[in-house]
């Protein structure tokens, strides 16, 4: 009540300080302390400066988007869930961060208006997705192709793309193929197999391997090295980022 009382929540993520929303406070608290992905901050920091800029598809409520901003030249975002995005706006607005395009869109495969809702079933938490149309607490949202996105904005200075979309990867990803292969920024993902009905797991991933095979570095969060690390058991069975570069 105090935080809500005062508008904000006085946090941290890494080296970079910031007011954040007061209804996220626990878990700002916890970011604070450096325990919320410390490894994502830090391929942050070490791939994004003031020269270049940030694609962070998959934003929640903007901790990857508030530090990204503090370091790159601009960030471009997606966060198709509405409270989620509420929050992220807020967020943006604490820390008059004018370096950042926030977009209540989900990318997607075609243009239209899609179903998404939490895998526990509660609006705005991390894990609203496209997998699950039906699940409670869902919203309708908009849905654009990445095409069409990069033909309408100069994306030629990202060196860094984060995608976290809670299992949506394996229709997301293809559509960023042609650019990926263009223009070589690193790629950092998050994949969700268990997701995915278990006889499709190693078959998708599989996908994925081949799909990002002209990355030349691979690295998984546990440090595994290479391609294969992609379609390992623990790639099956987790939900491990993996950094690619060229």
């Amino acid at each position: 009540m105090l935080y809500r009382a005062r508008g904000h929540v006085s946090g941290r993520l890494a080296d970079e300080v910031f007011r954040l929303d007061p209804y996220h406070s626990k878990f700002w608290h916890k970011a604070s302390a450096g325990r919320w992905e410390p490894e994502t901050l830090a391929v942050l920091a070490s791939h994004l400066d003031k020269a270049h800029d940030y694609l962070d598809i998959g934003a929640w409520i903007g901790p990857t988007v508030l530090y990204g901003a503090r370091k790159a030249r601009h960030v471009w975002c997606f966060e198709p869930d509405p409270e989620a995005f509420r929050a992220l706006a807020w967020n943006i607005h604490l820390n008059r961060l004018d370096n950042v395009s926030a977009f209540a869109a989900a990318l997607s495969q075609d243009v239209g208006v899609a179903r998404m809702a939490g895998m526990h079933g509660e609006a705005g938490d991390s894990t609203t997705s496209l997998l699950n149309p039906g699940g409670a607490a869902g919203s309708d949202v908009l849905t654009l192709r990445f095409d069409q996105f990069a033909g309408a904005v100069d994306l030629s200075g990202v060196s860094l793309v984060k995608m976290d979309v809670e299992g949506a990867e394996f229709e997301i990803l293809p559509t960023l193929l042609p650019w990926l292969k263009e223009h070589r920024p690193a790629l950092l993902l998050s994949t969700h197999a268990p997701f995915l009905p278990e006889p499709e797991r190693a078959e998708r991933m599989a996908a994925l391997r081949d799909q990002l095979s002209f990355y030349s570095t691979v690295q998984d969060d546990r440090g595994a090295t290479g391609l294969d690390a992609l379609t390992s058991d623990s790639a099956q069975s987790r939900f491990p980022s993996f950094l690619l570069s060229c």
